[in-house]
Order: C-alpha cells, then structure tokens, then sequence
C-alpha cells in the first residue's frame, strides 16, 4: 500500500512520535525532522493509495483504538464534565495532575490528551483524505465510507478545538496546511456526509453495523445540525437546521432502527434495535476502570483499577433513593442496582449495574472487603480531587462484566440519542418535545413529566446517555459546560473560553497558520 505521507503530518501536527516525548518534557518544543511520520514507499509524489480497502480498513482501526481509550477522546468528552472524574487515591491515579486538571478545567496547550486527540483525528483527515483524493481511484462505495470517517474525524476536531487544519494529498511540506474557520469547517463536513449518504449502504439493525451506513451519516448529520448555532456562532437555533435533524432521524427511523426496552441489555454483543453504529473495541475500560481491586469475574481474576467514579449531584438526577442504590429503592431502571446478600450470585458475579453505593457484595453474597480487611462501601461523597481512600465516590457501569469481561463491542451511536435529538429539535424550534421525551421515560421506568424545559431535557440526556461520549457536547449547547459543579477550579466558573480546547503547542509551532484559542 503506498501511502505518501512524508513530511506533511509534521506540518499538521499529526505526530504520534511527538506526542510521547512532548508529554515526557512539555518545554522541548523543538520540531525536528526525526519528527516526522514518513511514508514507508520512500520519497516521491503522492500517486493515490494502492490498496483503498486496505486503507479504510485501517481507518477503522485507529477508530478502534481512539474510541475505546479510557484517556483521550473518551476523558476530553467525560472527565471534563459533572457525569465522571478520576480522583487521586492515595498515590493511585495521581498521574502527575492529567485526570484533575481535565475535572478542575485548568488544562493547558501542553496537556497530553489535547495534544493526543488533535493528532489522532486529524491523522484520520488526512488518511481519509489520500484515498478521497482522485489518483485513488476509489469506488463510489469506497469514496463514501472514507467521506463518512472523515466527516466524523472533522467533526471532532470542529468540535473541540474550533479550527481545522487541512492539507491536500500533493501539497509538498513546505506548504502550511490551510486552516478552516469553525463555520467552514461545519460546510465542510456537511457536504461530506451528504456525499456519503447518497453512496453508503441502508442498514437496518444487524451484526454489519461496525461500519458506516446511510443511518450512521444520517444520524452524525443530525448531530452535526443540532449544533449548527454553537459552529456557526449564530447563539440561537435555526429552524432549517433543526428541520434538518428532525429529517435525519426520521430518515434513521425509516432504516428500521427505533428504542428497544431493556436498558442494559442494550450493551451486550447481542443485536439490538438501538445500535446504530458500534466499533469492535474492547469494553474492558468502561467495565474496569472504576471497579475495586477486589471486584473479580472468571475471565478477570485481576479486579478493577479503582479509578472513575461520579459525582453526587450527577447521581441525584435519577429517581429513586438518594442515598442507596440497591433493588427496590423506587430508582428508575437507567440508574441501575446494586446486588445485596440475596441477589449476588453468578448471574451478575456480584457486580451491580449502572451506578454502584454503598456495600459491594461478591457473587456468594458475602461482603466485599478492601485492601486492609474492611466493609467495601463505596461513599456518595468525595474530599475532593486528592485524599481520596479506595473506596470513595459512586461507580459507574453500562457494559457489564456478565457480558464479557472485555468484550468487543461498544456503541458509538445509538438511537435513544437520535430521539432525544429530535425532541431537542421541536423544542429549540418552538415545538413541544414532551411526548418524545415521556416516550422513552416510561420505557425506562421512570415517571412522565407533565413538560420538558431546556433544563428537563437535558438532564434527560444525562439519564439516557451517560459514559458515551456527548455530555460535554450537551453542555456546551445547554451554555452549562462553564457553571460551577463540585471540584470545579472557582477560576474556571463562568469562562466561556473552556468551550474549546487549547491548539497543542507544537501544532502552533508547525504550522503558523494556526491561532491560540482565546483564554489560552
């Protein structure tokens, strides 16, 4: 397969060899030309990519990889919001500040998972981009799936950091990459995913739904217009766009994809109707990451690492006992339970589901204990960022060990978000989402409102979504990302410019067409 990659990913700033040493000595920001990711064909223009299935293959795989991280993409999306944090545990998960500062908001250009995740998704860009290019010679198929992963790449890096640099395939190294506003990048990935619409296979529920289909596109394209105010600087959401989303969903609908009961079933391997789009990557860190040590199924005898949890206020958005979270405690089913002496048994392995307090019980229904012989209780309440012992704070669990300690399976979309999404559609267009939104409460055994505000809706986002990838995206748009929630830095409350990310320091420095983000 040849790939001409050459220089032109040091001028992006797309350098995985970088990232390791710039997160080992953040001021070394020297670029140098040991730097740069070379294509393994040698030197020579670019002449389109050999072997177009091969390369979108690969794609996915990167895919993979960045979208089943605990760090990265997953801590930029979660860890940053009131839904999860990483609280330092004695000396366990200290990590020289990464996962405090993400929590406090008080990263910076040189954090390792900005800098990570700027390279990641525009490597996916540029990748993309060789085999859209017309020496390719790509099919129509081929063409659209490299549009749709492209348009979903863009879309991140849109997202979070607000600027997109682009390089063309034949544009030598001595080019700097063009950066696209915002505004021009949202055009940009609209028409993509267009393109890709008309040429990507319908796809209704299925096992092939670990790439892209009309639905997939449709349904990134309803993201993509539900936050068309926020790109576009507009401040107010336009009827057309939202006409838009209400059009895609509909279009998902048509492809045979609705809500399906069963909340945490929805995250087995099984097929489901609610699966959209889902990638062959393990779940193990959605599982393991905020389970005890202690906590053990057959396929992991190793236990948990003892790290994420929530916070309190994020807990009290759900029905049910505030103070417990076991069997019977009047919760709605989105918020899980946690097994007792009478319902551990090998079922469950003794493992709750969806938010876990108070005493942990092993699958004979004996009572966990922690590392120096006492009750594992997990507390509803945290000191704080640091002097956190192993067994405070709420954990939290969709894909469950039962199902496979590391199965190979997580969902990227799916359409309980599209729903919401359509509700979110009429009401920001001066519509009533009440009926949609009490349509999938009741599913999921919680009480009817009598109206859904801006307010209930997205907390019910929240509810329905939590651990997948959009609560900070849903902030940002509720203009609630920046509000105070416990553990936030006091500095940080109300400063619009943690709306976006930081551009990395030595993206700045390779590429002078690139401007700091304000407040950085």
């Amino acid at each position: 397969m040849k790939i001409m990659i050459k220089k032109q990913f040091k001028k992006i700033g797309l350098l995985s060899i970088m990232a390791a040493l710039f997160m080992i000595s953040c001021t070394n920001l020297e670029i140098k030309e040991t730097d740069s990711i070379h294509s393994s064909g040698g030197g020579g223009e670019f002449t389109g990519v050999e072997d177009v299935d091969a390369a979108i293959s690969n794609l996915y795989n990167s895919l993979n990889g960045q979208m089943g991280d605990q760090s990265n993409y997953f801590a930029l999306n979660e860890v940053t919001t009131d839904e999860q944090l990483v609280p330092t545990r004695g000396t366990d998960w200290g990590d020289n500040g990464v996962w405090r500062t993400l929590h406090a908001h008080t990263w910076s250009p040189s954090h390792g998972h900005v800098l990570t995740v700027w390279n990641q998704f525009n490597q996916n860009i540029f990748l993309a981009t060789e085999i859209i290019d017309p020496l390719s010679n790509a099919s129509a198929t081929q063409l659209a799936d490299a549009k749709f992963v492209r348009a979903f790449s863009m879309y991140n890096i849109l997202d979070l950091y607000g600027q997109v640099p682009f390089r063309a395939p034949d544009e030598g190294p001595e080019i700097n990459p063009k950066v696209m506003t915002r505004a021009e990048a949202f055009d940009f990935v609209l028409s993509d995913l267009n393109d890709a619409i008309a040429d990507l296979p319908t796809m209704g529920p299925s096992g092939d739904t670990n790439r892209a289909s009309k639905a997939a596109a449709n349904f990134l394209k309803a993201r993509l217009l539900l936050n068309a105010h926020i790109y576009k600087g507009t401040g107010t959401a336009d009827a057309a766009d939202m006409d838009g989303v209400i059009a895609a969903v509909d279009a998902i609908a048509s492809n045979g994809f609705g809500l399906q009961a069963g909340y945490f079933d929805l995250f087995k391997q099984d097929i489901d109707d609610e699966t959209i789009w889902y990638l062959p990557t393990g779940v193990g860190n959605r599982i393991w990451n905020g389970l005890h040590y202690h906590q053990i199924t057959p396929d992991n005898t190793g236990g948990g690492w003892n790290g994420f949890t929530t916070l309190a206020e994020f807990y009290d958005l759900f029905e049910g006992d505030p103070n417990s979270n076991y069997a019977g405690d009047g919760q709605e089913e989105r918020r899980g339970w946690v097994p007792d002496a009478t319902n551990a048994d090998e079922s469950n392995y003794g493992i709750g589901y969806g938010f876990l307090v108070g005493q942990q019980y092993d699958v004979d229904g004996n009572k966990y204990k922690d590392r120096g012989g006492a009750d594992l209780v997990f507390s509803k309440d945290l000191p704080g960022l640091s002097g956190n012992d192993e067994k405070t704070g709420i954990r939290v669990i969709k894909y469950h060990p039962a199902n496979g300690a590391f199965t190979e399976h997580e969902i990227i979309f799916r359409y309980s978000d599209a729903h919401l999404m359509k509700a979110e559609a009429m009401l920001r267009k001066g519509g009533d989402a009440t009926v949609l939104v009490n349509e999938l409460r009741v599913l999921r055994g919680a009480q009817p409102l009598s109206n859904v505000s801006e307010s209930d809706l997205l907390d019910e986002r929240g509810r329905e979504m939590y651990i997948e990838f959009t609560r900070r995206m849903d902030l940002v748009r509720f203009g609630k990302f920046t509000s105070d929630w416990q553990f936030k830095d006091p500095g940080a409350v109300g400063d619009e410019s943690k709306n976006l990310f930081p551009i990395p320091s030595n993206a700045l420095l390779s590429n002078p067409n690139l401007v700091q983000n304000p407040g950085y």
